[in-house]
């Protein structure tokens, strides 16, 4: 019993007690591997399957952005999107500060401190997407509105091909 609940990630309990409808999808999970390695597992287009990024804006204020795994964010244009100078990604252990989660692990579910949630309006267009649940190997399937719904996501268009 002890064991089971060692494995409910933060993330998980929050999305439990939101009511969120929502499969996990556990896989193999290979360093700097990214969105593609979930996708090759499970025979899914990346598209789906969605990145959280963490970033600080000019004076280092942390800001949560989900965008597609075969897509990259466009900085500048989320910069003027919200009205910042500049937007840059945060180190690895800032962001483990920010959320409580590992890099390769993060969550948008159940951060350490709440911040302010930017998603990718196309993401939202998705009939099911795939994001992290909190942990290296972990993902849930879930509806994209529920994003919307329990953390209050702000809708941009900030996407590029990299």
């Amino acid at each position: 019993m002890g064991r089971e609940k060692s494995s409910v990630t933060p993330a998980i309990r929050f999305l439990k007690d939101m009511k969120v409808s929502f499969e996990e999808r556990p896989y193999k999970y290979i360093e700097r591997g990214g969105t593609s390695a979930f996708a090759k597992q499970y025979f899914v287009d990346e598209h789906m399957v969605i990145k959280t990024l963490i970033m600080e804006d000019e004076v280092g204020n942390p800001l949560i952005i989900l965008m597609h795994g075969d897509m990259e964010v466009s900085t500048k244009a989320l910069a003027r999107t919200i009205g910042a100078k500049r937007i840059e990604p945060s180190s690895p252990e800032k962001a483990n500060r920010h959320t409580g989660y590992m890099v390769g692990g993060i969550s948008p579910f159940g951060t350490r401190k709440p911040m302010p949630v930017y998603v990718e309006s196309t993401i939202l267009d998705l009939p099911e997407i795939f994001i992290n649940g909190g942990r290296r190997g972990l993902l849930v399937a879930l509806n994209p509105r529920e994003v919307l719904r329990v953390l209050s996501a702000t809708p941009v268009s900030v996407a590029s091909r990299g």
